[in-house]
C-alpha cells in the first residue's frame, strides 16, 4: 500500500509539473509576443515590397522573384516545381520541421511521433518555397515596403537558412508537395517548442530591421504588430 501511495504521489507531481510548464509556456507565448521590436522603424525610402502571408497557423515571408538585389529563380528554380511556371512574380519562404512538412499534408495525418520529434527538436528542418503570380493584401497578408539595404539583410538571413552543397541549395526529392507551384529544400536548424516556423519568420523580420515580436512561436504574435 505504501508503495502504491508513493507511486501515486510521484505521478501526481509529474502531472502537476507538466501542467505547470504548459501553463507557463502559454502565458509566456501570449505576453512576450506582444512586446515589440523595431516599432519605430522608418517608412522612408521604400523601394521593395515584401509580404507576411499566413494560412492561419504558419506565416511565410514572400518576396519578389526578381529585384535589383537578387534573382531568386537562379537558386529556387521554376523547374523544381510540378508546374515549372516561370511567370511567377513572387516567392514565399517558410522554414519548418522536415518531418511535419513531408508527412502531414493535413492535420488528420498528424502522428504522435511526428509531433513529438518536432516539439523536442529531434528532427531536421526544411524550407518550403512557393511561387505566386500575385499577392493580395488582407487580414492574413500584410505588405511591407523596405529599402534595398534592409532587403539585402533579409536575403542574407534567408540564404543562410538553407543547407548548401557546392554553393547550391539542396532540393528534397519528394512528391509530398502541397500543389503545383511549391518545392522543398534542406534547411539548417531544428524545430522545437521554442523555435518554430513562426519564430523563423519573426527573426527574418528582425534581420530586415522591421517590426516584429521580441519572441513568438505563433503567427498571430507577428500579425499583432501589423494590425
Amino acid at each position: 500500500m505504501k508503495v502504491v501511495k508513493k507511486g501515486f504521489k510521484v505521478l501526481l507531481w509529474f502531472i502537476s509539473g507538466i501542467a505547470g510548464f504548459l501553463l507557463l509556456y502559454v502565458v509566456s507565448v501570449l505576453l512576450i509576443s506582444r512586446i515589440p521590436v523595431n516599432s519605430d522603424v522608418s517608412q522612408q525610402s521604400q523601394e521593395i515590397d515584401i509580404f507576411i502571408l499566413s494560412n492561419g497557423v504558419h506565416a511565410d515571408i514572400v518576396v519578389p522573384v526578381k529585384s535589383q538585389v537578387i534573382d531568386w529563380s537562379e537558386k529556387v528554380k521554376f523547374e523544381h516545381t510540378k508546374a515549372g511556371d516561370n511567370d511567377a512574380k513572387y516567392l514565399g519562404f517558410g522554414w519548418g520541421d522536415k518531418g511535419f512538412y513531408l508527412s502531414t499534408p493535413t492535420w488528420a495525418d498528424l502522428k504522435f511521433s511526428t509531433a513529438f520529434n518536432a516539439a523536442s527538436g529531434m528532427s531536421t528542418a526544411a524550407m518550403h518555397c512557393t511561387f505566386y503570380e500575385k499577392m493580395e493584401e488582407d487580414a492574413q497578408c500584410k505588405k511591407i515596403s523596405i529599402t534595398k539595404e534592409q532587403y539585402q539583410k533579409l536575403v542574407s538571413f534567408i540564404q543562410n537558412s538553407f543547407q548548401q552543397k557546392n554553393e547550391q541549395i539542396i532540393k528534397i526529392e519528394t512528391d509530398a508537395v502541397y500543389g503545383n507551384h511549391d518545392v522543398f529544400y534542406e534547411a539548417k536548424g531544428s524545430y522545437n517548442l521554442f523555435y518554430t516556423c513562426n519564430t523563423w519568420t519573426n527573426n527574418a523580420l528582425k534581420a530586415a530591421d522591421q517590426k516584429a515580436s521580441l519572441w513568438t512561436v505563433y503567427d498571430k504574435g507577428i500579425l499583432y504588430h501589423y494590425q
